[in-house]
């Protein structure tokens, strides 16, 4: 028997609620992806945001309201929420960029060393996890429930030590050492 979405889980999914996620996927896939699409902007991140909503409603089948309209709003809901999550995810991310980044126009080797150099030397005024977390999520792209499994702790220490790492980070480049951990 082949489970595909359950491979994400840590243990498989009872027939019954099987079936019912299988019948809210026929009935609203369609329709959560078209909301996607608009809020996302972006097939493919549409097609992750669907997806995510479907394994979080795997994962706690029981949070799902049983009523198939409560099941329609459970699913926009929780996309919703992702969408609002990965829009926070990518403004930080802007802020960051812009923040650290020297000003486009005409390149400036020097402005580009000493930028990379500050940057260093706030990374290494973390404390090592953190400074792993930070590198791995904010750096190299690395999603948050990985940077957990490779780190080998909880994603909501992983939320944590970015939230202190960027309060840290931000009191580093704006001329203080930040606060201490």
């Amino acid at each position: 028997m082949s489970q595909p979405l359950c491979a994400t889980l840590d243990r498989p999914l009872e027939e019954p609620a099987r079936d019912r996620l299988a019948a809210l996927f026929d009935l609203h896939h369609e329709r959560l992806f078209r909301l996607a699409r608009r809020l996302a902007g972006e097939r493919e991140e549409a097609l992750d945001l669907v997806q995510e909503t479907f394994v979080r409603a795997a994962r706690r089948p029981g949070a799902v309201p049983v009523p198939e309209s409560g099941g329609e709003a459970w699913l926009v809901r929780t996309l919703v929420n992702l969408c609002r999550d990965r829009h926070r995810r990518l403004a930080v991310r802007r802020r960051l960029r812009h923040e650290v980044e020297p000003p486009q126009g005409t390149p400036d080797p020097a402005g580009a060393a000493v930028a990379r150099a500050t940057v260093r030397r706030a990374l290494a005024l973390l404390p090592a996890r953190r400074r792993a977390v930070v590198v791995l999520h904010e750096l190299e792209e690395v999603p948050v429930v990985e940077v957990a499994r490779l780190l080998g702790i909880a994603r909501v220490t992983v939320r944590w030590h970015l939230a202190a790492a960027r309060k840290q980070l931000a009191a580093a480049l704006l001329g203080g050492e930040g606060e201490k951990p």
